[in-house]
């Protein structure tokens, strides 16, 4: 017999002639070896029955084949070269693959069924057990998904007996897949179906978990979608997502040669700091692996010319206790170039988001949080944004993030549990990040209406004065003046912006305005007063702090649609949910009373936490009219370092920081420009703001750095000086002997703009104690003997 017909790739998958139904017989088998075996035996013994090929030929073709793999392998005397045992080993791999090779070319699948079913017979199996019984932990994922949805698929009546076994097989799946972080698995375990748990897996590119953003995303919009239609909220989604296993971060390392900068995590601040813009650069020159740019080229096709955005997801990554708020990077893609030149941006920002992994401020928080040893691998998920085009320009109506608990009441009426939401026209990154003179709409749900001013100044000045964007004809992400983008026949605009007729703020009722927009602000009254937006995002909070326990934060975004006679139909959009970091909170805090004036640091009525430090030993102080006087913002962020410098080396004091302006603002002439990294010691950090010393404060609630203080237990307080119920001991602040010199080398040219005070030089044998009351807004900074 010619043996030459048999000469084919022995690595061609026995599928092709095999039912769906025998193949999945066949893959569990994988669990018994012994009953493969002699399903295999009698697979043979068929051949040869057949005539389809003699048994000393098949071992003939057996032996060839082997050898030949060996010299493949490099081995070019095997019987020195290769140990028996694994000579062995390697004739029944061979055997094996030929049997299923040449008994799928030339035999029909009923007579593999046959085989199948006379060696189940010969031990008394049944098919369905077989499959049932395997063992989750140990098979592979097509199997145990293949056992779950036999499962999920019987009636109920025999479903029920099968609970447990369904159970563990979506944690397993839910463990290999998404997260395995045991609170989050205890919750998914219960809401996840198995056709979502599939959904998953069809828009997974890739090895490993999908990481900590996109779990949350996705768990948080499961929940919602099963609870809330009976509660009447409806047009809850996400995004149309993908997810790039965490797994294939290695390999991206190894590939582009990059796994030498594994040990960041390892060295010193300074370190850390000096190689990063090193690191951010190797990252972003980096290649994928040629099976992940071909699936993204799919997808590239798959969307078409919506913009893209390419986020962190890393395995910590919004985790109970680990929010990493702001850590990692994000990169919004216009996606609007040629097939060639979109894929190109898209791998540069895969790189980029893998290099935001080991941003110092990121691998300082993970030695804070004493996770410096845990293998933090980052996953990506790259998903359409949310929003319509515009004329040349693409946005959402609205995006904000909302929190399930208000513990910065900015008046005693507001309810703590009903949250709050801060909100913006365009993307949301004006709503979580910290920027420049600008601000969104503060909602408190229990009162939508009660703004923490009510002057029509203020209303108009603490407005959103900038909106982000995407610029299809530019191929860009951009930030512009509202006043520039925002037009008089604008769908949305009667929800989003009122008219200020010399203080007053009137609502557009009608589209038939004048084209000049220079008069409208950005309140958002008549979304908030004439739909239910307040009230379905406040059971959206409640119904997931109540599924996970704990208060969480959801960030979104709004699409307003409906003519304007009729309420308009409002769809959100879950982008992220994770749980909420708080302060701990002091119950039964007693704000002293009768303290002689000279024992006052300060005192303040500016939205106050619930909240008690004591035993302060050291101030970090940054006057005011010294750091104003620095004449370049370069300067002034080389103050932020310095800061960075004390706070490092005070570790293990009880210290605060006292400045101006708006600490954390992305723009150093609103503030003291400092990260995480600059500040995680410090108890409490104290804004000043007044007429003269620095702009206005505005409450941070809700941003990235204001959760980077929540969850390091870090207070925020803010003192205005021109308030006549403010207190600031100036003699303290001023007077009280300097010690940054024997802390730190302050550079020349920053002298007089950092101070380090000791509380005891101002009053021997004493300390700094603040006491905080949310219930009357009111928090003192005061002496208490040691």
């Amino acid at each position: 017999m010619d043996s030459r017909k048999y000469e084919i790739d022995i690595s061609i998958a026995p599928t092709h002639k095999t039912s769906e139904r025998l193949l999945n017989i066949y893959l569990t088998l994988g669990q018994y070896p012994i009953l493969r075996n002699r399903i295999r035996e009698l697979m043979r013994e068929e051949l040869f029955i057949q005539g389809i090929i003699e048994p000393l030929e098949f071992e003939q073709r057996v032996r060839s084949t082997a050898m030949q793999s060996q010299e493949s392998e490099g081995l070019h005397n095997p019987p020195f070269e290769e140990p028996e045992d694994v000579w062995q080993k390697r004739l029944e791999n061979v055997r094996d693959q030929l049997t299923d090779v040449m008994y799928s070319l030339q035999l029909p699948y009923e007579n593999f069924e046959e085989q199948v079913t006379r060696a189940l017979n010969e031990r008394g199996i049944k098919e369905a057990n077989l499959t049932l019984s395997l063992n989750p932990e140990l098979a592979s994922r097509d199997l145990v998904f293949q056992q779950a949805r036999t499962i999920e698929n019987m009636p109920e009546d025999q479903r029920k007996s099968w609970g447990p076994r369904l159970e563990e097989s979506k944690v397993v799946i839910i463990r290999s897949m998404i997260s395995d972080q045991l609170q989050y698995v205890n919750i998914a375990k219960d809401w996840f179906s198995v056709s979502d748990l599939e959904e998953i897996r069809n828009r997974k590119i890739g090895a490993g978990r999908i990481g900590g953003k996109s779990a949350g995303m996705i768990l948080a919009y499961t929940i919602l979608k099963k609870s809330l239609k009976e509660a009447g909220v409806c047009g809850i989604r996400i995004p149309e997502s993908y997810y790039i296993g965490a797994t294939e971060f290695y390999p991206f390392m190894s590939s582009n040669d990059l796994m030498h900068w594994l040990d960041q995590k390892y060295k010193t601040e300074e370190e850390m700091r000096a190689d990063f813009t090193n690191v951010v650069k190797e990252f972003e020159a980096g290649h994928l692996t040629h099976d992940i740019s071909e699936k993204l080229t799919v997808l590239l096709e798959k969307v078409g010319k919506k913009p893209l955005i390419v986020r962190s997801s890393s395995l910590l990554e919004d985790n109970f206790g680990t929010a990493f708020a702001g850590k990692y990077e994000s990169f919004y893609l216009p996606n609007q170039g040629t097939p060639e030149e979109n894929l190109h941006e898209l791998t540069r920002a895969i790189g980029k988001v893998y290099a935001s992994g080991f941003n110092p401020n990121a691998l300082l928080y993970r030695r804070q949080k004493g996770l410096q040893d845990y293998d933090e691998r980052m996953a990506i998920l790259i998903q359409v944004v949310e929003g319509e085009q515009m004329g040349r320009y693409y946005l959402p109506h609205a995006a904000g993030v909302a929190f399930s608990r208000n513990t910065y009441r900015w008046m005693p009426e507001i309810r703590a549990e009903d949250g709050f939401v801060r909100l913006v026209w365009g993307l949301g990154t004006r709503a979580v990040d910290r920027v420049g003179n600008d601000f969104p709409r503060l909602v408190a749900l229990s009162h939508p209406q009660l703004r923490p001013s009510a002057d029509p100044d203020a209303i108009r000045r603490y407005s959103q004065h900038f909106v982000d964007l995407i610029d299809l004809q530019e191929n860009k992400f951009l930030t512009l003046p509202v006043k520039d983008i925002l037009t008089t026949d604008y769908p949305p605009l009667r929800y989003i912006a009122q008219v200020d007729q010399d203080g007053y703020f009137s609502s557009i009722r009608s589209l038939m305005l004048s084209s000049d927009t220079s008069s409208l602000v950005l309140t958002f009254d008549e979304l908030l007063q004439r739909t239910s937006f307040a009230s379905q995002m406040k059971k959206i909070l409640q119904t997931l702090e109540k599924i996970y326990q704990k208060p969480v934060d959801v960030e979104f975004t709004l699409e307003i649609k409906g003519k304007p006679t009729e309420e308009p139909e409002l769809t959100i959009t879950v982008l992220q949910c994770r749980p909420q970091s708080y302060l701990m909170e002091t119950e039964n805090v007693k704000i002293p009373v009768n303290l002689d004036s000279r024992y006052y640091a300060f005192s303040t009525h500016f939205v106050v936490p619930q909240g008690f430090i004591d035993n302060v030993e050291y101030v970090i102080f940054v006057p005011p009219e010294h750091y104003f006087s620095l004449p370049t913002a370069q300067l002034r962020k080389s103050l932020g370092r310095e800061v960075g410098k004390l706070n490092a080396a005070l570790k293990g004091y009880n210290f605060i920081c006292v400045g101006p302006g708006r600490w954390g603002s992305s723009n150093p002439d609103l503030g003291v420009t400092v990260d995480y990294g600059d500040i995680y010691n410090s108890r409490a950090l104290v804004e000043l703001a007044g007429e003269g010393v620095a702009p206005a404060l505005e409450p941070s609630l809700g941003t990235h750095f204001f959760q980077d203080l929540m969850e390091s237990q870090i207070y925020p307080l803010g003192i205005l000086l021109d308030r006549p119920d403010t207190v600031f001991n100036h003699g303290f602040f001023y007077n009280t002997p300097d010690h940054l010199s024997e802390w730190t080398n302050l550079e020349s040219n920053l002298t007089g703009c950092l101070r380090l005070i000791k509380v005891s030089d101002y009053l021997s044998c004493h300390h700094l104690t603040i006491v905080m009351n949310s219930e009357t807004v009111h928090a003192v900074g005061y002496f208490s003997e040691n």
